[in-house]
């Protein structure tokens, strides 16, 4: 069957990105068309490597192909990523970084840095350039979490001054205030020597090109959070908490904080921790042991993304303590569950970023 460059972009004009609710042609989505009449190919350029909706855009054009062009030639789709940024003009403060997410919560002991951390390896598994900064001066926990208790970062010198290289950990920069301190050593600091200490680690270090920078906060809303919100061009925040009632009544001002008009913040979600236990021997039975549904409930109120529900598994916990994150390992519910944790924020970030009209700038 004889047929037409024309008649091949008319058929995938009929396909919508369900996020930005036009077609792939409008998008500019569809890159490097080739044809014959055996063979059809071309790239769907998304805006993030971690895309949930890849599989489905896929069929769709599949089946539009099939239905308009023919049924029996062969089509051939392959996917790249451009990674959208909010940052159109190169600042002083993290000028390599596209998106950056700060994971924060209302109190400690919810799961925050689980998730900070999971939630970076998932997206690095994805494909995106990642960098993960332990900004928990009082506490810092990624040198654990990730088995780095012993790295130390390197120096530098570029243009005559001295940078700090974060520490890699599988092509995932990484840095941490307790890279620099003692293990057993306290950080018994007053505010504003823990916010100059912070500041040195944003600014002084040597991040290479990142489509995502994460922020694993403190818990809380004090002097590191206001100096991030004003320092640092935050893209969003994701708010963790678990569905107890103490630990959403924090979480409510953790939300109202990123609000404030001197902060500003968008809030790309919610992130329910520890929402229920399954046991191994029962799969199907669920025990709510910190309550139910306080998670999307406070998404509810708030007029936030519901970003993932994520269950009591002894293998998260063991991860984290072993320095094996879960994200890793990839044929446990806890990997999927950060997987699909990656792709919502991910979208979350890629549709606020076309929202408002932002540049699009190569990965």
């Amino acid at each position: 069957m004889v047929f037409t460059e024309q008649q091949i972009v008319q058929a995938l004009s009929q396909i919508e990105d369900p996020d930005f609710k036009k077609d792939l042609i409008s998008l500019n989505m569809i890159k490097d068309l080739t044809f014959t009449e055996e063979l059809i190919k071309f790239t769907i350029e998304l805006t993030t490597p971690a895309c949930p909706m890849k599989e489905k855009l896929e069929t769709d054009c599949r089946n539009a192909i099939a239905q308009l062009v023919s049924n029996e030639v062969k089509v051939e789709i392959e996917f790249s990523s451009k990674v959208t940024t909010l940052r159109d003009i190169k600042s002083e403060v993290l000028p390599t970084v596209k998106n950056i997410i700060t994971v924060a919560s209302g109190k400690g002991g919810v799961g925050k840095s689980t998730t900070a951390v999971n939630l970076a390896l998932a997206l690095l598994r994805s494909g995106a350039k990642v960098g993960l900064l332990d900004a928990d001066i009082y506490g810092p926990s990624i040198p654990t979490m990730l088995g780095l208790q012993d790295a130390r970062p390197t120096i530098r010198k570029v243009d005559e001054k001295n940078k700090i290289v974060p520490v890699d950990y599988l092509g995932m920069q990484v840095m941490s205030i307790g890279f620099l301190i003692q293990d057993k050593q306290p950080v018994a600091w007053r505010g504003p020597m823990a916010t100059s200490a912070l500041r040195q680690i944003i600014t002084d270090v040597l991040w290479e090109d990142l489509d995502y920078l994460v922020l694993d906060l403190p818990p809380g809303t004090g002097d590191i959070h206001l100096t991030i919100a004003q320092m640092v061009p935050v893209t969003g925040a994701v708010v963790v908490t678990t569905p107890q009632e103490v630990a959403l009544a924090d979480a409510r001002k953790a939300l109202a904080f990123y609000q404030l008009e001197s902060v500003n913040v968008p809030v790309l979600g919610v992130v329910e921790n520890m929402s229920y236990f399954s046991p191994p021997e029962l799969p199907d039975k669920r025990y709510y042991i910190f309550g139910k549904g306080g998670g999307r409930l406070l998404a509810q109120q708030f007029d936030v993304p519901f970003l993932a529900e994520l269950t009591i598994e002894q293998d998260v916990r063991e991860g984290g303590d072993l320095g094996k994150p879960i994200a890793l390992q990839l044929a446990t519910t806890g990997a999927k569950a950060f997987e699909l944790l990656a792709q919502n924020v991910a979208q979350q970030i890629a549709v606020q970023n076309a929202k408002l009209n932002t540049n699009t700038v190569n990965s």
